[in-house]
């Protein structure tokens, strides 16, 4: 596809259309020379800090009325519920079906994997305080979403995820990328493929490999939760139920349309040209947040609006498409993804792309939560509302 004032080196299959660089990314994002890396160590390196907030800041002062589109969104909770209990119905229902069937498969991936999916971004949007005003409101229903989940974490997930927003690409931080080690033994079609298929591992066990949380009382009403929750399905219906949320989970996660998110939000999937390693203050920063604007956000809370995400986690899923048309300027020339499936399969199968194609910085960011007491306020440290979500404004555990 066509791009105007940006030198990339752009596949010919590839389904991003990169259209240029936002005029307002006054940053340059630039791989680090080859003296200041490791040899085997293959990922772009930037010295810059994220480009959200900046670009958050360039709206704002273009556009102040976007500051009226933060707040919940009282519709979450409803959604919410009806999934849960479609989850629940279905297990139900399924207590008696083998487990090696195709009805229980198919019933797992078709309708559990799209619902589990959904109950995982459903607590994504209420790590940001989305579905109600009250912070501990937000928590109780957030460990009710992941009841159908089968395995509790909720809890872990926030504090997780707010460090991925506030210091995006951080090397040791930011949990969303993959580690040394990964990008070593996945380097090949079979290593991808791999990956895509149990991806949900990754996310899950990679964590704790790179810091630890204190585990709070939050944690272990999360957990008391799931298990009594778990313990009571399996006893009222039989094992097969539990199976099938638990599968549904793994499915979610795994080569499945709707999985194709995780992948398309912030690997790189452009190369930077020679032009760029050469020259990099005549270039433009590399991407490292795609949008998707498909189908499939009806299903997923409009995550694929990940940029507008990234720039105002205090605005809800369901403002998110009024944000992007009040600053459509912003939006239009950033690189974007067409089809999540497509994302997946050119992961796996383009030699030019692959777990080594993520930005990362080794400075720009703090763990949420870790560099202040229980009786510092975020902002007094420089931290805004709107950079982790809505009325957020309070000490989150987290590590030192």
């Amino acid at each position: 596809m066509a791009s105007s004032g940006v030198t990339t080196t752009l596949r010919p299959t590839s389904k991003v259309s990169l259209r240029g660089s936002s005029p307002q990314a006054d940053s340059k994002s630039t791989p680090i020379s080859k003296e200041d890396r490791r040899s085997d160590d293959h990922f772009f390196w930037s010295y810059t800090e994220e480009p959200h907030r900046t670009r958050r800041q360039a709206i704002i002062k273009a556009h102040p009325e976007v500051t009226k589109l933060c707040g919940h969104e009282p519709l979450t909770k409803y959604l919410v519920l009806a999934v849960v209990a479609l989850q629940v119905t279905c297990a139900t229902l399924l207590q008696n079906t083998p487990i090696l069937s195709w009805r229980f498969f198919l019933t797992a991936y078709i309708i559990g994997a799209t619902a589990n999916q959904n109950l995982f971004l459903a607590i994504h949007e209420i790590s940001h305080n989305l579905a109600f005003k009250s912070g501990i409101a937000n928590r109780l229903l957030a460990v009710f979403a992941n009841i159908p989940i089968g395995i509790p974490y909720s809890a872990a997930f926030r504090p997780y995820h707010l460090t991925h927003h506030k210091s995006l690409g951080v090397d040791g931080l930011d949990t969303d990328l993959p580690t040394s080690l990964e990008a070593v033994f996945l380097d090949s079609i079979l290593g991808k493929a791999f990956f895509c298929t149990f991806q949900i591992l990754f996310y899950a066990l990679r964590p704790m490999f790179v810091y630890k949380l204190p585990l709070t009382q939050l944690h272990l009403f999360n957990i008391l939760a799931q298990v009594a929750f778990d313990f009571v399905l399996v006893r009222s219906t039989s094992g097969n139920a539990l199976a099938y949320l638990v599968m549904s989970s793994f499915l979610a996660g795994s080569l499945h349309p709707c999985a194709g998110h995780f992948i398309a939000e912030h690997y790189i999937f452009t190369k930077p040209g020679h032009e760029t390693i050469a020259n990099p203050s005549a270039d433009a920063p590399i991407p490292e947040t795609f949008s998707y604007y498909g189908p499939l956000n009806a299903l997923t809370y409009n995550v694929g609006l990940h940029n507008e995400h990234h720039d105002f986690p205090a605005v809800a899923w369901s403002r998110l498409p009024a944000l992007h048309e009040i600053a459509k300027e912003f939006y239009a020339d950033l690189p974007r993804h067409e089809s999540w499936v497509w994302v997946i399969w050119q992961f796996v199968w383009d030699a030019e792309v692959g777990l080594w194609c993520r930005l990362k910085r080794k400075e720009g960011g703090r763990k949420v939560g870790g560099s202040a007491g229980p009786s510092q306020d975020i902002n007094d440290q420089g931290w805004k509302v709107e950079e982790l979500g809505s009325g957020e404004g309070t000490y989150i555990p987290g590590v030192k």
